[in-house]
């Protein structure tokens, strides 16, 4: 019995067409992306990392603006705790203690508020990017042939004419003419019942 099933399973083996027995994966054609010069010389990449440096210049500034006054006011208030010689502050200056850290939070806030908004315009514009990026990948695989992309950065060498990068630069400059450096704002989160 044994032996009349494993004749038959070999004969209907044979039946099977080719096509239908497993495909041999086709020969690897590569082609090779710089992504870093892709990114870094595209038109609205330029555009973009401009004006995210024009946000962390404001940052710096507005972080020296505040810090500036609160670092006067901790000398002020160090220096009239240092004349107490130990004794306890009185009532107007643990008034202006509490105010300064009032005003030192607030700062912090304010500073870490605009720090995360940098981050996220600078996420958001790597987004819109790589959102464009992707279909680029596909039309210049198609129109060159290759059927695997790599990023320079992991190849050891290659040669020129599997180097793709302007082909890819030159189609992110014709999708993406500008990007949006300002994330669109959070959701708001729901408050606890």
């Amino acid at each position: 019995m044994k032996h009349l099933l494993l004749s038959a399973a070999a004969a209907a083996i044979m039946l099977v067409p080719a096509s239908a027995q497993a495909q041999a994966v086709p020969g690897a054609v590569v082609a090779v992306v710089d992504l870093e010069k892709v990114t870094s010389d595209c038109n609205a990449c330029k555009t973009a990392r401009a004006a995210l440096q024009g946000q962390v210049n404001a940052y710096n500034s507005r972080k020296q603006a505040l810090a500036t006054p609160l670092e006067a006011e901790q000398k002020s208030i160090q220096t009239a705790i240092d004349a107490l010689k130990g004794a306890a502050p009185d009532a107007a200056l643990q008034g202006r203690m509490q105010a300064f850290e009032t005003k030192r939070q607030q700062a912090a806030t304010q500073i870490a508020t605009q720090e995360q908004q940098i981050q996220r315009n600078s996420a958001y514009v790597s987004q819109q990017v790589q959102a464009k990026l992707n279909p680029i990948f596909q039309q210049v695989m198609q129109r060159r042939g290759a059927n695997l992309l790599i990023e320079v950065g992991t190849t050891l060498a290659i040669a020129p004419t599997v180097e793709v990068t302007n082909d890819v630069l030159a189609g992110l400059n014709a999708a993406l003419p500008s990007l949006q450096v300002v994330a669109p704002a959070q959701p708001k989160q729901p408050q606890g019942r």
